[in-house]
């Protein structure tokens, strides 16, 4: 995931008339700003009486996606929370289906912590909660484990790289 939070906005009249012109722009930048840039580039356009837009590309939202035609306010809302939160929260954005509110909960009272795998997660979870005798540690499957528990859907996973597997119990 880039380290920049922005869209590409381009000119629909230009678009449909055959030129390519639009601006990358901040999304987490001030509100008010994000539109002076829009206007501006409206105003810049090739073609007279610009006023149509549409996010044509953008980068950092993670696995999020924007739509063409979403409201700037919502991007800004959206690209503030990925800011925030980083990789992670693009992935539990996206999971809850673009609901910020939704992952701000899940974030703040679902999140159990990064593990490796599934299974690190289930012998951690075994170890804390439990005292199991020497003799039977050997035929404890924690894959099995941990793989049950997401089945069951006692928890739901968020992987953001190799063997960054984030635990989240569903509540």
């Amino acid at each position: 995931m880039t380290n920049e939070i922005r869209i590409y906005v381009a000119d629909l009249a230009a678009y449909n008339n055959g030129t390519l012109h639009g601006a990358w722009i901040d999304a987490t930048g001030d509100l008010n700003e994000i539109w002076d840039q829009v206007n501006a580039m409206l105003k810049a356009s090739p073609e007279p009486m610009s006023e149509e837009y549409a996010i044509h590309d953008y980068e950092g939202f993670g696995t999020y996606k924007i739509s063409e035609y979403e409201a700037m306010e919502a991007v800004h809302k959206i690209a503030v929370f990925i800011e925030e939160h980083g990789a992670l929260g693009a992935e539990v954005l996206d999971y809850s289906c673009g609901e910020i509110d939704r992952a701000e909960e899940i974030l703040n009272d679902s999140y159990n912590g990064e593990y490796k795998s599934v299974a690190d997660f289930a012998e951690q979870l075994t170890e804390d909660t439990s005292e199991i005798p020497k003799h039977l540690e050997y035929y404890i499957d924690y894959d099995k484990m941990g793989r049950d528990m997401e089945l069951n859907g006692d928890i739901f996973t968020i992987e953001t790289a190799f063997e960054e597997v984030h635990i989240f119990w569903n509540n």
